[in-house]
């Protein structure tokens, strides 16, 4: 029994210290070996455990497993084995151990049962997935990464003034259900929501993970997002606003990703209109809408890192990932086309891909509820992700035109963490049940009803004609090298301004201050001088002079201390 209260993020801190005094094959069978012993360890693990201690007036619990926590830390061991398996053939200690901790900070937030516990992580969690940006080792990763970093830090620093006030308010830090009903709730809803990528807070996505590494952007996909999504699931279910904010995070993603030319940032934006269905499941709040947030986070997670998997295989091999300079890659990568179309077939939501089956569960709950309206938005978004994800990340990357790019062999490693992450997104989509029976509610539910695979088949259907026409016509928006401009433009352009005129009006009125200051002194020294030298003058030259000045102060207050308070300016040794 003691055995099942040990962590589960344990063994992904121990797999990251073992990784920064090992090297070569060894390295490799480790990790992946510690990360197996771990799920196997956590799928023995019962439902009900918590660890209680206690801190200060408060009970803090860092370890708690229910059926919620227990679904994301199964898919979260999948996409740690599968990303560390992707990165094998790098010799980057950096991107071994920083992966690592990052995958055992998300297991350590979503296993916490107090939000004290969770602060910790959470910064642990931003601390960690910078440095797979800045691994990359160019200007503009930094610059990203600088950037991800502070808004993951505000992100912590927000969280953390609104467990503070959480805490004095009800005079308990167990996470549980928190609402709106309170200044509390709605700070640390926005510390969830930056990371969840709400509408306007969404920029970092597209602005970093494109400058992540290949490899790295595979981990980084994996965890963040989830793991907000996972803290929305537990302290705002049934949230009602979230299901109209879902729709939108849904649907305008599409536009910005149809004319992206970067296919890693067209993955971004496909990133964020995916976590607008889970947000609207989370929103609708009933158990049937709640199982499919899971499961969509559950496949999402496997489905959009093999996606990121393949175009990082095109990265790693091609040197480029831009439409404009890709195409007719099939002749030389084919089980990396072929591994691209599961992908994209299973984000595309086709019957028998794992999105189907996990998806159509937060659509049908939509109408079971009424939300009529926010259903046709949920459509319209499915029929998006067709044409952005579904068809054009294939079609612009393996087949278009010939780029005449012919590249070396990819490494096996790649190949088969695609390879596995393929399989998982057809076996999930085949044998749906296998996935049911992880979710944490009780709801019944058939995704090869009839209805719903004819309806899924005719949406997809026509909205891959309509891409065929667009495209024949000249109509569809032409890949271009250009840089679209987003929400990001707040913080990098106006917010940088704002910056610079508040530190400008300081400075100003910090030399006048001190110009202010320094007059008065010099003045007084003047007229002290004139006291003990009449007629004489005593030049105080800048900024030697005001050094002496400041210097004879400053031991003049010591001595009168010293003098005066014996005692304690001594210290207390003497009790």
């Amino acid at each position: 029994m003691w055995m099942a209260e040990i962590p589960v993020f344990v063994p992904f801190f121990v797999a990251a210290a073992v990784a920064l005094v090992t090297r070569g094959p060894l390295r490799s069978v480790l990790m992946l070996a510690i990360i197996a012993v771990s799920g196997l360890h956590l799928w023995l693990v019962p439902a009900g455990i918590e660890v209680r201690v206690s801190f200060m007036e408060y009970e803090l619990i860092p370890y708690r497993v229910d059926g919620l926590s227990l679904a994301f830390g199964y898919v979260f061991h999948i996409a740690a084995f599968i990303s560390v398996l992707f990165a094998l053939h790098l010799r980057d200690t950096m991107q071994h151990v920083w992966g690592l901790i990052y995958a055992g900070s998300a297991l350590g937030v979503i296993f916490a049962g107090d939000l004290l516990t969770v602060f910790v992580f959470w910064e642990m969690l931003a601390l960690s997935s910078a440095f797979l940006i800045w691994a990359r080792r160019t200007d503009r990763a930094f610059r990203a990464g600088m950037r991800y970093l502070i808004i993951q830090v505000v992100s912590g620093v927000i969280l953390l003034a609104g467990t503070l006030m959480y805490a004095h308010s009800v005079g308990d830090l167990e996470f549980g259900f928190i609402g709106t009903g309170s200044p509390a709730g709605w700070l640390i809803l926005l510390a969830f929501g930056i990371k969840a990528a709400f509408p306007v807070l969404h920029a970092w996505i597209p602005d970093a993970y494109p400058e992540a590494t290949a490899t790295g952007t595979v981990f980084l996909s994996a965890f963040t997002t989830k793991t907000a999504i996972y803290m929305l699931a537990r302290g705002y279910p049934g949230t009602e606003w979230f299901v109209y904010l879902g729709a939108v995070m849904a649907c305008f993603p599409i536009f910005y990703a149809v004319i992206e030319n970067d296919l890693r940032k067209v993955l971004s934006y496909s990133l964020i209109n995916q976590l607008g269905f889970m947000v609207c499941g989370i929103g609708i709040g009933t158990a049937l809408s709640l199982n499919g947030t899971v499961a969509h986070a559950f496949v999402h997670v496997i489905y959009k890192g093999l996606l990121f998997m393949a175009m990082g295989t095109v990265l790693h091999t091609t040197g480029t990932i831009r439409a404009t300079d890709l195409g007719g890659l099939y002749k030389t990568m084919p089980f990396t086309a072929l591994f691209c179309m599961i992908g994209s077939a299973s984000i595309s939501a086709f019957p028998l891909f794992s999105g189907f089956v996990a998806k159509s569960m937060i659509m049908s709950a939509a109408l079971y509820e009424g939300h009529h309206w926010v259903w046709l938005a949920l459509l319209l978004a499915s029929a998006g992700v067709l044409d952005h994800s579904g068809i054009k990340i294939p079609y612009f990357t393996f087949f278009a035109h010939d780029s005449g790019i012919r590249v070396s062999t990819v490494p096996r490693n790649m190949m088969a963490a695609m390879a596995l992450a393929a399989a998982l997104c057809l076996f999930f989509g085949i044998y749906p049940a296998w996935l049911y029976d992880l979710l944490p509610f009780d709801a019944v539910y058939n995704p090869y009803d009839l209805t719903h695979v004819l309806a899924q088949t005719q949406l997809l259907c026509f909205a891959a004609l309509a891409f065929v026409y667009l495209n024949l016509t000249g109509i569809y928006p032409p890949e271009l090298v250009s840089t679209n401009l987003g929400a990001e433009w707040l913080y990098r352009k106006l917010g940088r301004r704002l910056i610079g005129a508040v530190m400008s009006w300081v400075r100003g009125r910090d030399s006048g201050l001190r110009a202010a200051v320094m007059k008065r002194v010099n003045g007084l020294m003047l007229y002290l001088a004139q006291l003990h030298y009449p007629g004489g003058r005593m030049a105080i030259t800048r900024p030697t002079g005001y050094m002496v000045i400041w210097v004879a102060i400053l031991l003049a207050a010591y001595l009168w201390l010293l003098l005066s308070f014996p005692n304690e300016m001594a210290g207390s040794d003497h009790h």
